[in-house]
Parts: C-alpha cells; sequence; structure tokens
C-alpha cells in the first residue's frame, strides 16, 4: 500500500470524527439545570417560601420565586414516608406555614410548622391514635457548642441545621412563611 492511499475503515473513521466535529460546533449546548446558591452566600433579607427535599436532605429558601440559599438538613430518625402518627420517627410531607417561633426551645432556636393539618387530626382520630404535632425547623440541641453539627437523621420528625444556619433562618423567616416538604 503506498503512503497516499488509505483503507476505507481509516477512511470511514475520518469522516466520522469531522462529522461529529461539524456537529459539536453548530449543536446547541444544553439547558444547564438551575442551581441553587453556594451554601456559603449569607442569606440577606426575608424569605417568602421554603422547599425541603426530603431525599436530598435539602433545604432552599426562596424570594419571589428565586432561589437564595441551599441548606443540607437532618430529618426524623425514619425518614421515609409522610408522616402519620405520634412516634413514627417521620418527617411530615405537603404544604405547611411558619405558625411560631421558639426562642427557648430545647434546641437552638426553632420555627415551628402548622403541622398537624385538618387532614391529618381527621386520620389520627380516625385511627384511635395520635398524629403528633410539635414539628419545627431547628438548630442543634442545647449544650452541644463546640460540638460536631449531627448531621444523620436523628430528629423526633424535625427539619434540623447547624446553630449558625437557624440563626440565620432566624432573621430572614416569619410567621405566615410557606414550607412545602417533599418526599
Amino acid at each position: 500500500m503506498t503512503a497516499g492511499r488509505r483503507r476505507p475503515r481509516q477512511v470511514w473513521l475520518l469522516a466520522l470524527l469531522a462529522a461529529l466535529a461539524a456537529a459539536a460546533l453548530f449543536w446547541p449546548p444544553a439547558p444547564r439545570p438551575s442551581q441553587p446558591p453556594p451554601p456559603d452566600i449569607a442569606l440577606q433579607g426575608p424569605v417568602d417560601r421554603i422547599l425541603i427535599e426530603k431525599s436530598a436532605r435539602r433545604m432552599t429558601v426562596f424570594r419571589d420565586g428565586r432561589a437564595l440559599k441551599t441548606y443540607r438538613i437532618a430529618l426524623g430518625f425514619a425518614p421515609e414516608g409522610d408522616k402519620t402518627r405520634q412516634g413514627d420517627g417521620r418527617t411530615p410531607e405537603g404544604r405547611f406555614r411558619i405558625d411560631r417561633r421558639n426562642a427557648n426551645s430545647a434546641y437552638h432556636l426553632s420555627l415551628g410548622l402548622d403541622y398537624p393539618q385538618p387532614e391529618d387530626v381527621a386520620r389520627a382520630r380516625a385511627g384511635g391514635y395520635s398524629p403528633g404535632g410539635d414539628i419545627f425547623i431547628h438548630g442543634q440541641p442545647n449544650g452541644r457548642k463546640g460540638q460536631p453539627v449531627l448531621r444523620r437523621d436523628w430528629t423526633a420528625g424535625c427539619i434540623a441545621v447547624s446553630d449558625p444556619e437557624i440563626e440565620e433562618l432566624w432573621r430572614a423567616v416569619a410567621i405566615g412563611t410557606e414550607v412545602e416538604l417533599r418526599p
């Protein structure tokens, strides 16, 4: 074979590479998914919505539809599924509102959710058990200053963040703020 002649397989491969290179030049880029802001940005001003994604262990706060900050969270000790009764260790799912603030809780600051909802109470009453309650977004247990943040799922059904994070949320979250908890 002479130096100027190429084998058919080589020609086919070169043609394929040329076609791929041309397609890469003219193919529109894939849309980038909306990424929440990095967690090291300080939260500035009020928030109007909180989204908690249980399976991702992620809480994102929003203002006017725009993600402001994302936090890593810990949940109830048995987090899969919706809360059905007191003591089940599950974190509820659905739409709620912040309905109280407790600066003197057993955990560093807490923001209460309006759980149980009327349908939770009716279901529990029909089943002859308590739906539970006192679901909060809160910091670490009091008395843990200087100790590592508890990141595994450890609460009785609440949403836990670090103490500096709950302090930041405390300043930005008002009574009536919407909270959506997704599986």
